[in-house]
Protein backbone atom coordinates (compact mmCIF):
# COMPACT_ATOMS: atom_id res chain seq x y z
CA UNK A 1 0.00 0.00 0.00
CA UNK A 2 1.21 3.60 -1.18
CA UNK A 3 0.10 6.80 0.17
CA UNK A 4 1.18 8.29 -2.96
CA UNK A 5 -2.50 8.67 -4.41
CA UNK A 6 -4.29 9.75 -1.06
CA UNK A 7 -5.48 13.50 -0.83
CA UNK A 8 -4.59 16.32 1.77
CA UNK A 9 -7.75 17.90 1.95
CA UNK A 10 -10.41 15.97 3.34
CA UNK A 11 -14.64 16.56 3.90
CA UNK A 12 -16.37 19.00 1.54
CA UNK A 13 -15.05 21.55 -0.54
CA UNK A 14 -15.77 25.18 1.05
CA UNK A 15 -17.99 27.53 -1.80
CA UNK A 16 -16.43 30.72 -1.25
CA UNK A 17 -20.26 32.59 -2.32
CA UNK A 18 -22.24 30.87 0.25
CA UNK A 19 -24.45 32.96 3.13
CA UNK A 20 -22.35 30.62 5.68
CA UNK A 21 -18.94 31.85 4.15
CA UNK A 22 -20.34 35.18 4.45
CA UNK A 23 -21.57 35.14 7.80
CA UNK A 24 -18.33 33.42 8.79
CA UNK A 25 -15.77 36.27 6.78
CA UNK A 26 -18.00 38.93 8.60
CA UNK A 27 -17.51 36.90 12.12
CA UNK A 28 -13.78 37.03 11.35
CA UNK A 29 -13.96 40.94 10.51
CA UNK A 30 -15.74 41.95 13.53
CA UNK A 31 -13.12 39.63 15.84
CA UNK A 32 -10.12 41.56 14.25
CA UNK A 33 -11.85 45.05 14.39
CA UNK A 34 -11.88 44.13 18.12
CA UNK A 35 -15.34 43.53 18.08
CA UNK A 36 -16.88 41.35 20.81
CA UNK A 37 -18.83 37.76 18.97
CA UNK A 38 -21.51 36.75 21.15
CA UNK A 39 -23.06 32.91 20.29
CA UNK A 40 -26.44 31.80 21.60
CA UNK A 41 -28.97 33.06 23.65
CA UNK A 42 -28.62 35.93 25.88
CA UNK A 43 -29.07 34.89 29.67
CA UNK A 44 -31.74 36.85 31.42
CA UNK A 45 -30.55 38.44 34.56
CA UNK A 46 -33.53 38.90 36.22
CA UNK A 47 -34.34 35.40 35.96
CA UNK A 48 -34.18 33.24 39.08
CA UNK A 49 -31.77 30.70 37.48
CA UNK A 50 -29.46 33.80 36.97
CA UNK A 51 -30.06 35.08 40.55
CA UNK A 52 -28.83 31.44 42.43
CA UNK A 53 -25.86 30.79 39.79
CA UNK A 54 -24.70 34.36 41.26
CA UNK A 55 -25.70 33.39 44.87
CA UNK A 56 -23.46 30.10 44.41
CA UNK A 57 -20.81 32.35 42.93
CA UNK A 58 -20.65 34.51 45.81
CA UNK A 59 -20.11 31.51 48.28
CA UNK A 60 -17.48 30.10 46.44
CA UNK A 61 -16.12 33.48 46.44
CA UNK A 62 -16.38 33.38 50.25
CA UNK A 63 -14.74 30.48 50.85
CA UNK A 64 -17.42 28.38 51.87
CA UNK A 65 -17.89 24.97 51.21
CA UNK A 66 -20.97 23.91 48.38
CA UNK A 67 -22.41 20.21 48.97
CA UNK A 68 -23.24 18.35 45.50
CA UNK A 69 -26.18 16.46 44.90
CA UNK A 70 -29.81 17.03 46.53
CA UNK A 71 -30.29 18.23 49.95
CA UNK A 72 -31.64 15.64 52.52
CA UNK A 73 -34.97 15.93 52.41
CA UNK A 74 -36.87 16.94 55.78
CA UNK A 75 -38.25 13.88 57.90
CA UNK A 76 -41.73 13.94 59.15
CA UNK A 77 -43.15 12.76 61.90
CA UNK A 78 -47.11 12.03 62.01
Amino acid sequence: MSNENKSTKRGRPTVSGSARQARLEARAARVAAGGEVKRGRPANGNSARQAKLAAKAAKLAAGEMIKRGRPKAAEVTA
